[in-house]
């Protein structure tokens, strides 16, 4: 039996005296490597860093599916550039390539962001894996953090603890925002009440616990909703409208009119045409004068005329809103705006709302002059409910359908509204005195459709 197996190693690989600190291991070739403390700390907080600026460009990027745009070219590449580099140099060490950790890191980056994605995908109609993460990823992502984090010691890749780390602190940070503290609750009472009833089918704490709604608050034959404000989340509303078919939570409501009226006054003061359009107006119209019972944002659209420009127009909506505490989205290829109610944060954490399952938001479209078929139009770049096709490829209305602007009673106030409402509510929604479910599930659409007859609410 050997008794000093070192005697059969060169000479250059034998143990030697190591400087005090120095951290002895052993490789998969079974040599000695010299690794440093500093070394150690050098690799954790770079593979921190690394994943930090992954997940901050990820989250800059949902910005674009939360409003219903593709994603920009130039900023995916970017974030699929940064996935692959965190993920190369937490698989990359001096013993060369290790597999087990490049699956490990690439798979907890790719379930993770998909957890991190979903309530803005779930802004749209969605597949049903997206719509559970949606409303359960609160849950789901840290669980699957801990059993990654746990692995990462039986492959015992520092680099690899770092990424783990980062996404667990990232995680707890934004699991203590979310709690619902210093909410103030509003009684749910009157139509409100009666379609929350025919929802849960009478049970309210079952339809609570099923569908996650924490928000609602059961107390004494009460019931009241924790609601929103600046300070806090948004209601997660475009879940609890669009597929569970309830009532907008009366303080949304409350913060949609307040952001409609601020931003009506913004456009006034800086002498921009402008007037309700889509299920804002047809709110004012039909329901006199009121947002619609499931409202889930509002509608106003401007015209680019008198020297006015995108950018100007962009530009001083932007000033308005920091002034007053509102966050602002430009999308310039798309001519559309969105400012939503909550507050904006400090760069680059300010990208971090696009992970909210709510979102209290105004969308303004901006409409240009054009001719289409010898016809005058004002066109927008998006569709709009069943807006025709102008000649160039954008959506149209008549000028003369729109200009100029009149006024109609909204929420309490005098607004700018289409020359002729009627006849734009018609072009975009057929026959808009009957109420129809575009965006609901079938089941709650079903559920409400009786009682939304009978009290003439609309819908859109």
């Amino acid at each position: 039996m050997l008794r000093n197996a070192s005697l059969f190693l060169p000479t250059d690989d034998r143990l030697k005296a190591l400087p005090v600190g120095t951290i002895k291991t052993i490789s998969g070739n079974n040599l000695v490597d010299d690794v440093s403390p500093a070394a150690l700390t050098f690799d954790f907080t770079l593979a921190m860093a690394l994943y930090v600026a992954t997940y901050l460009s990820f989250v800059r990027l949902l910005r674009y599916p939360r409003n219903w745009h593709s994603p920009s070219l130039p900023m995916s590449l970017t974030t699929a550039g940064l996935a692959a580099i965190t993920v190369t140099y937490a698989s990359v060490s001096s013993d060369g390539f290790d597999p087990a950790a490049a699956a490990l890191s690439a798979g907890i980056i790719a379930v993770l962001f998909s957890i991190i994605a979903a309530p803005a995908i779930a802004f749209r109609p969605a597949p049903r894996w997206i719509e559970y993460l949606a409303r359960h990823g609160h849950y789901v992502g840290p669980c699957m953090l801990v059993l990654a984090f746990a692995s990462t010691f039986a492959i015992h890749n520092i680099k690899l603890q770092g990424v783990v780390a980062a996404a667990m602190a990232i995680e707890l940070v934004w699991s203590l925002r979310r709690r619902l503290k210093d909410r103030r609750l509003h009684p749910i009472v009157g139509h409100d009440l009666s379609v929350l009833k025919a929802q849960a089918k009478g049970d309210l704490e079952g339809f609570a616990k099923q569908h996650g709604i924490q928000e609602l608050v059961l107390s004494e034959g009460a019931v009241n909703w924790r609601g929103c404000s600046k300070e806090t989340l948004p209601c997660p509303y475009n879940l609890y409208v669009n597929h569970l078919g309830l009532n907008t939570a009366p303080c949304c409501r409350e913060h949609m009119a307040s952001l409609c009226y601020d931003v009506g006054a913004f456009l006034r003061d800086m002498g921009v045409t402008h007037w309700l359009e889509g299920g804002t107006l047809l709110g004012a119209v039909r329901d006199n004068g009121k947002l619609l019972a499931w409202e889930d944002d509002v509608d106003i659209s401007v015209a680019l005329e008198d020297g006015t420009t995108f950018d100007s127009i962009a530009a001083g909506l932007t000033a308005c809103a920091a002034r007053d505490g509102y966050s602002v989205d430009i999308f310039k290829k798309k001519r559309h705006i969105a400012i939503s109610y909550d507050r904006p944060g400090r760069w680059p954490l300010s990208w971090e709302r696009n992970r909210m399952r709510g979102d209290i938001r105004l969308d303004i479209a901006v409409y240009e002059h054009a001719v289409s078929y010898g016809k005058f139009v004002l066109e927008r770049k998006f569709s709009k409910g069943a807006m025709p096709l102008t000649e160039s490829g954008g959506y149209g209305v008549p000028q003369e359908i729109i200009l100029p602007t009149s006024t109609v009673t909204f929420v309490g106030s005098e607004f700018a509204c289409p020359n002729q409402p009627e006849a734009y509510l018609r072009m975009v929604y057929g026959d808009y005195e009957k109420v129809e479910y575009t965006y609901l599930d079938s089941g709650p659409a079903n559920a409400r459709a009786n009682m939304d007859t009978v009290v003439h609410r609309p819908v859109q």
